[in-house]
């Protein structure tokens, strides 16, 4: 099949080779002159929502899709009446404002930290009063990678911190001492199957993931994991792959918020497991039969930010997975898999890898 996908990053590459390995062609769409998903098919460069690169991209394929949730709602509904668009716009729509997903999550029962939306002064310290301190601030809308976020610890920091985050609207959510976070991951096609990936504990540093890894051998979590993520994808009336981000707190799960694409966190699926996040993300979209993501082992994933040293490119184990990026401070530039017969000797890779490539100490430890 003929499959458009809007954004031509990394996430754009490894479902281009994906589709590549199901016999699929990709076009993308994409602002950047040399974008990681050009080794996987041809980019038209052109704005995310440029009209007449979006009605090419509808016309010239059988099924489009987006690999980031920034997309404007608009530019998609313009072409669902030419081709099917997936996942559904609507889910899209929730997704872009931190309060329609919260209260997306309150309908369908699935527990979310307390939180106000914010538009003034006042508003935010009657929040603060309400929720305690310190607060976690967000805007609604374009956050990412800790990006449009801030915390307010004191008292008459409010006007500063809505100068620093605004004009924005913004949402004050309550701050959380969480043991650790997990995502959870699934897909569903056009058909509505769907499969419920294994649960992944998550390591951010400075709000970008860092450290993966699978499966959380914790059975409540993993059913109360599954309830939502089928709630959610039923709601929806989904089709694609969809990541749900939760906080652990003595052996319960909050909600932080969902993403409607493939996602950083299931990374290790490519080689973790009998069918990655990317080959069912490309299954679910074409409605073909979805694969049970089976583990292949014990599985742990490295993020490789702003460089990637040349030690990383002679280690012993791990696979190594490079997207072509322009190094910077903070950019994903790549990132490493390991799979392991034991979540012990899976660790052990990781705390090598991580001496050897960074020459940090990142905890990789299993959750307790």
């Amino acid at each position: 099949m003929r499959i458009g996908i809007i954004g031509a990053g990394q996430l754009g590459q490894m479902l281009g080779f994906a589709a590549q390995e199901l016999g699929d062609t990709c076009t993308f769409v994409d602002p950047s002159s040399s974008p990681p998903a050009a080794v996987a098919g041809e980019v038209h460069q052109a704005a995310f929502d440029d009209p007449e690169a979006l009605a090419a991209l509808a016309t010239h394929c059988d099924v489009v899709t987006y690999e980031f949730e920034n997309v404007p709602v608009e530019a998609l509904l313009a072409i669902v009446d030419k081709v099917p668009v997936y996942p559904p716009p609507d889910a899209l729509r929730h997704a872009q404002d931190r309060l329609a997903e919260k209260r997306l999550f309150e309908r369908l029962n699935i527990p979310v930290p307390a939180y106000r939306a914010v538009d003034s002064v006042a508003e935010l310290e009657e929040a603060a009063a309400d929720l305690g301190r310190p607060l976690i601030v967000k805007t609604r809308r374009l956050g990412y990678d800790g990006k449009g976020q801030a915390v307010l610890t004191g008292h008459g920091q409010a006007a500063a911190l809505l100068g620093q985050l605004g004009p924005a609207s913004l949402i004050a959510e309550q701050w959380v001492e969480f043991d650790y976070e997990v995502s959870a991951i699934g897909a569903r096609n056009v058909a509505g199957d769907i499969v419920i990936y294994p649960l992944t504990d998550n390591e951010h540093a400075d709000g970008i993931l860092r450290r993966s890894i699978a499966p959380v051998e914790e059975p409540k979590l993993a059913r109360l994991a599954e309830a939502y993520m089928r709630r959610l994808l039923e709601h929806l009336d989904y089709v694609g792959v969809l990541a749900l981000e939760l906080f652990v707190i003595d052996n319960e799960l909050l909600a932080n918020e969902f993403a409607p694409r493939v996602h950083n966190s299931g990374h290790w699926t490519i080689e973790g497991t009998a069918a990655s996040q990317f080959t069912n993300h490309v299954l679910a979209i074409t409605n073909r039969q979805l694969v049970t993501p089976e583990m292949r082992g014990y599985a742990g994933m490295l993020n490789l930010i702003g460089e990637i040293p040349d030690a990383t490119r002679h280690l012993p184990h791990g696979q190594l997975h490079e997207y072509g990026k322009t190094p910077r401070p903070g950019r994903k530039l790549g990132h490493i898999t390991v799979v392991a017969a034991s979540a012990a000797d899976r660790d052990r890779e990781l705390a090598k890898i991580c001496e050897t490539v960074m020459g940090s100490t990142l905890d990789t430890g299993s959750a307790p």
